[in-house]
């Protein structure tokens, strides 16, 4: 079987590549191990499926840390804007909210996903589902082993979270073998284990509002869940980074009170007040009073203290939710390994896109518009590969 691109892995960094390559006129075959294409992208789409930021780029850039200026070209080549146009002509309006995310108008996955596998599918792509890569253009495949001996390969295999939707990491062992050492794989945009007491049971599934987490020089406004492992959500993945790299985790309780504004509020409560009412009168509810309960017991008498304890509480992590469980990966294909145009070096005309690659971000529109501009970048390059060896 001899089509003139092969690509594997039916994600956003996948499809975009297979797209390229059409678009410079190669015939593109696309194998993905899955029984359907994009399985995780359709998962994202459940909550609303944040496709990008819309915020200054310097700004936008910072959020993929070590590896922003070697990702820098090819956001530049399709960064937020780019994603939004896009959007566009796959048909799917978008819109930004007060926080800066895109969103389609349709709020979820399948209508953009539908709208762009019809369109590659008219313009020749062949999609091949249930084929599992073993490397050097072999698959199993329901027909058994197949060989196929293309002019470029590009590998978007995602990253090693959610393996029971098609990214299980299983490739970094295949290269390997090439002598290509991938970065180590660990949780990205996860929760993390806390050791709750008992009396927390009834709090499961309470989310915690009208709080700033704190963890290293970062804090964030934002929303966490209290769940029956831990703590997880927006909050929280927006921390994941730095908590897992050790940074203990602080909640300030009271965010738009300076320490003096609350020593103030405590100190006008009645010295005869109950604990419990006091923080009650004071304006703590649901999630963040049984915070207050769990790890502040008992409340201190002075005031001041009071207060700082109220503003930087402690919560004791035990350890981030296991790899599998996490929205994304840090590790995969090191920067060494590959060249500008996203080639691994000890395989020339095999190219790599997405979450193999060795970067990561936060949620936020930022994972998925990677994705598509790598997919983007590594598709390009491998249709110059092509071209450069034609006769």
């Amino acid at each position: 079987m001899i089509p003139d691109a092969l690509v594997v892995g039916a994600g956003p960094a996948g499809l975009m590549a297979a797209d390229r390559l059409l678009a410079a006129g190669y015939s593109v075959l696309l194998a993905e191990a899955k029984p359907s294409p994009a399985r995780k992208l359709l998962m994202a789409g459940k909550s609303g499926l944040n496709v990008t930021k819309d915020e200054p780029f310097d700004a936008f850039i910072s959020n993929y840390y070590e590896a922003r200026e070697w990702l820098r070209p090819m956001l530049t080549a399709f960064g937020p804007a780019e994603v939004q146009e896009w959007m566009h002509a796959q048909g799917q309006a978008v819109f930004t909210g007060s926080s800066g995310r895109v969103f389609p108008q349709a709020m979820k996955a399948s209508p953009l996903l539908r709208y762009w596998l019809a369109d590659l599918s008219a313009r020749g792509l062949d999609l091949r589902p249930r084929w599992r890569w073993q490397g050097d253009g072999r698959f199993d495949t329901p027909e058994g082993p197949v060989t196929v001996t293309p002019k470029a390969n590009v590998l978007a295999m995602g990253g090693a979270s959610w393996a029971r939707l098609g990214s299980d990491g299983a490739w970094a062992d295949l290269l390997r073998q090439k002598g290509i050492e991938p970065a180590p794989f660990r949780p990205a945009n996860m929760g993390f284990h806390i050791d709750w007491s008992d009396h927390m049971a009834r709090h499961f599934g309470q989310p915690l509002k009208g709080v700033a987490l704190i963890a290293g020089r970062q804090s964030v406004r934002a929303e966490a869940v209290i769940s029956r492992r831990g703590l997880e959500g927006g909050g929280i993945y927006a921390l994941s980074r730095t908590l897992r790299d050790g940074a203990p985790l602080f909640v300030d309780l009271f965010p738009d009170l300076s320490i003096d504004a609350l020593t103030d509020r405590i100190a006008r409560r009645p010295s005869r007040e109950s604990s419990a009412n006091r923080l009650r009168k004071l304006g703590l509810i649901e999630g963040r009073l049984a915070l207050v309960q769990e790890f502040l017991r008992p409340l201190p008498d002075d005031p001041m203290k009071a207060a700082q304890a109220l503003k930087r509480l402690r919560i004791p992590l035990t350890g981030p939710r296991p790899m599998d469980e996490a929205i994304s990966t840090a590790g995969g294909i090191r920067r060494a390994d590959l060249t500008e145009d996203l080639m691994l070096r000890a395989l020339p005309g095999t190219f790599a896109a997405g979450e193999m690659l060795d970067w990561e971000a936060p949620t936020g529109g930022y994972l998925l518009t990677a994705c598509l501009a790598t997919g983007r970048w590594a598709g390009d390059g491998a249709a110059r590969f092509i071209a450069s060896r034609s006769g």
